[in-house]
C-alpha cells in the first residue's frame, strides 16, 4: 500500500520536472535551438498545430533555426506565428525556407529571462509540493482505513518528505543550468 503511494508520487513528480524541462526549453538563450519554436502554435487550416507537425526544424550554425516546411502553403502562418509569439524573432522567407536569425540577447533582456527561469522553477516546485499533499493524504487516509499503523504512516510521510526534497533539489538544478545557459554570452 505506501510503497504503490511512494511510485504514483514519485512518477508524478518525474512528470513535473519533465514539463519544467519543456518548459524551461522554449526561452530563448543566445543560442538556436529547436525548441524554441518546435511547439509553437500555428493556425493551419484553421486547427492549432505545433510547428513540429508542420515542418522540419534544424539548426545549420549557433545563431541560426532553419524551418522547412512540408506543404509550401502553411509558410505563411508559420511566419505569422513566429512574430506573434513572445519570442521577439524576425523570419525571413524565401519561398522554400524560413530563416530565423537569433540576435544576441542584451543584459537587459537576460535579467528578465532569468526571472522568467525562477518563475517557471517556482511553479515546478509547487507542482511537487502539491504530489507531496496528496501522497500524505493518501497515506492518511490508508491510516483511516486501519491499513498501516502510526508507525508505518511515520515513515511513510518521510519517504514523501525525502522524495519531495530530492525532486525539489532537480528542479533548482534544472533551474541553475538554464540561468547560466542564459546568461552566458
Amino acid at each position: 500500500m505506501i510503497e504503490d503511494v511512494m511510485i504514483d508520487a514519485e512518477v508524478r513528480m518525474e512528470k513535473a520536472i519533465e514539463a519544467l524541462r519543456r518548459d524551461l526549453g522554449t526561452i530563448r538563450t543566445g543560442r538556436a535551438s529547436p525548441s524554441l519554436v518546435e511547439r509553437l502554435s500555428v493556425e493551419y487550416y484553421g486547427t492549432a498545430t505545433p510547428l513540429n507537425q508542420l515542418a522540419g526544424i534544424s539548426v545549420p550554425e549557433p545563431r541560426l533555426l532553419v524551418i522547412q516546411p512540408w506543404d509550401r502553403g502553411s509558410m505563411g502562418a508559420i511566419e505569422k506565428a513566429i512574430m506573434k509569439s513572445e519570442l521577439g524573432l524576425n523570419p525571413t522567407n524565401d519561398g522554400q525556407l524560413i530563416r530565423i536569425t537569433i540576435p544576441a540577447l542584451t543584459e537587459e533582456r537576460r535579467k528578465q529571462l532569468v526571472k522568467l527561469v525562477h518563475g517557471h522553477v517556482e511553479e515546478g516546485k509547487v507542482a511537487l509540493r502539491n504530489i507531496r499533499r496528496d501522497a500524505m493524504a493518501n497515506v492518511k487516509s490508508l491510516v483511516n482505513e486501519k491499513v498501516i499503523g502510526e508507525d508505518d504512516e511515520r515513515r511513510a510521510e518521510n519517504q514523501v518528505d525525502e522524495l519531495t526534497k530530492q525532486f525539489v533539489y532537480e528542479a533548482d538544478r534544472v533551474g541553475k543550468s538554464k540561468e547560466q545557459e542564459v546568461l552566458e554570452h
